[in-house]
């Protein structure tokens, strides 16, 4: 993994969160909360968890091992989540896009929540934050339809294909 695959990778991140923060922008605080039954009770809690996920591993990628995720209730509507996020992700943006092959391939030590101390190469990590992020947008897909909202596409190729579009028009 180069820093070039790990700098796509993290930008295809920020735009696959933003597309999936912009198709649950229209819900209601209502159904924005409404348990649904999934790995995360609302869309609002599996979106918070993205991003409290994505927090909690940039702050691993510093050197911190912070004990707990942040809590979710803190987010009553969509607006309050994406601001946080906005912030979060240019944080987590400009690390990915200083990182350095050495960085990338040297050991990343941190505490998991539940499982212990681990050590990895920095670049698995790095890999496995936008993996992560990539399973639970799946979920946010299937709770906005269950919702009556239209979801949009986050899929790689989508992303590729717009930059791709972009850099020729």
């Amino acid at each position: 993994m180069s820093p070039d695959d790990i700098r796509f990778l993290y930008d295809y991140n920020a735009w696959a969160n933003r597309r999936s923060l912009d198709a649950a922008a229209p819900l209601t605080v209502e159904q924005f909360t409404r348990p649904l039954g999934s790995s995360f009770s609302s869309a609002r809690d599996t979106l918070a968890h993205i991003w409290g996920a994505e927090w909690i591993w940039m702050e691993r990628f510093e050197g911190r091992s912070p004990a707990s995720l942040p809590d979710v209730g803190q987010f009553h509507e969509i607006l309050a989540l994406r601001k946080r996020w906005q912030e979060d992700e240019a944080r987590l943006n400009k690390f990915a896009s200083r990182v350095t092959q050495s960085d990338l391939d040297g050991p990343h030590e941190y505490r998991t929540l539940k499982f212990g101390q681990y050590t990895n190469p920095l670049w698995l990590s790095m890999q496995h934050l936008v993996n992560h992020g990539t399973y639970h947008r799946g979920q946010i897909t299937t709770m906005l339809r269950q919702l009556g909202a239209k979801p949009l596409s986050t899929d790689v190729i989508h992303f590729y294909r717009e930059r791709v579009g972009a850099a020729s028009a």
